[in-house]
């Protein structure tokens, strides 16, 4: 199990842990909508709870099997993946047919996590339509420059998201154009990497609790009531975002074919939420001894704003109003 896998895994090397990931075959999850997505989503917890570089290409790879699964896509044994399909504004990658019949893609690709680990990436990308498409494409070829440009954070350092130059590398369209956001499965992979997210604030939770029930288990000293109110918070965050997990899961295994747009944007909105809420009084009520004196929690602590931002704030906020004021119809009945 995933569970038993990262407990042996130094936090810290998020390459070196997928390629044991693969290997070990624990990639396999359930498909999204395939009756078990509470398990998938729990398997992308508990990689949060590791280590969110970890969970943040352990996440992307697995989305990048769904959707070969979904679009018939090619199956590449021991191919580690990638899914890069951030559109900055630029002019992005070009996908053209070459004389041979083969396809290639030129350009730049921003946001390319995990870049110089994995073997293979899905790109989007554009045709010489201009109609979006999505690209299967092997990173050890000439044609494919891994740069180390574009990115300088601290949080998520492991997951390295550089930018890759594309020059004619071969590639294999997958998927129709606008197949790749079409989907069925588009929302569904959204909505699962709000599991990542709650995985670790769950860890930087438990570490809350863990310590608070030290100090009132110990009969030399008073309850702290301020931790414990800031426990209560964390409570409440979790609780509620754990509660629309487990029903969000079960509306997609229920009416896995339905546009599941508004209810992964109110699992992400939720979910982000909660972890914001969660970081916040932990660190006020833990002070900053586990920011320096825990390398668990503190890369946690650093990792998990950063990874957060993949939500588009107030963007998602407004598409999820618009998508409730289009039909008017109540969503909030017990």
């Amino acid at each position: 199990m995933l569970v038993q896998y990262v407990a042996g895994v130094p936090d810290g090397d998020a390459a070196s842990a997928l390629a044991g990931a693969v290997a070990a075959g624990l990639d396999r999850l359930p498909l999204p909508g395939s009756g078990a997505t509470l398990a998938r989503w729990q398997a992308l917890s508990i990689a949060g709870g590791h280590d969110l570089s970890f969970a943040k290409l352990y996440e992307g790879h697995t989305d990048a099997l769904a959707i070969l699964a979904e679009l018939h896509g090619p199956d590449i044994a021991g191919a580690t993946w990638g899914v890069w399909c951030a559109e900055p504004p630029g002019p992005g990658v070009a996908l053209r047919v070459a004389g041979n019949g083969r396809y290639t893609l030129s350009g730049r690709k921003q946001w390319c996590s995990g870049a110089a680990a994995l073997s293979h990436a899905l790109v989007s990308c554009r045709d010489a339509a201009g109609r979006r498409m999505l690209a299967a494409v092997s990173l050890r070829q000439p044609g494919v420059e891994v740069t180390n440009q574009g990115w300088h954070a601290v949080g998520m350092a492991g997951s390295a998201s550089v930018d890759v130059v594309f020059t004619d590398a071969q590639a294999v369209p997958v998927g129709e154009h606008e197949s790749y956001v079409t989907r069925h499965g588009f929302w569904m992979g959204g909505a699962g990497v709000a599991a990542c997210w709650y995985g670790a604030a769950r860890a930087i939770g438990e570490r809350l609790l863990a310590a608070t029930h030290a100090q009132t288990s110990d009969r030399n000293h008073q309850p702290d009531p301020h931790r414990l109110a800031h426990l209560g918070n964390v409570d409440i965050a979790l609780s509620g975002a754990a509660a629309l997990l487990l029903s969000s899961a079960a509306n997609i295994d229920a009416h896995p074919r339905a546009d599941h747009c508004a209810l992964a944007l109110r699992v992400r909105l939720t979910v982000e939420a909660a972890a914001t809420t969660v970081l916040a009084h932990a660190n006020r009520a833990l002070g900053a001894g586990p920011l320096c004196r825990d390398a668990h929690f503190a890369r946690l602590a650093a990792d998990l704003p950063v990874f957060l931002r993949q939500s588009h704030a107030e963007r998602d906020l407004a598409t999820l109003g618009s998508q409730l004021a289009s039909t008017g119809a109540s969503p909030w009945a017990l």
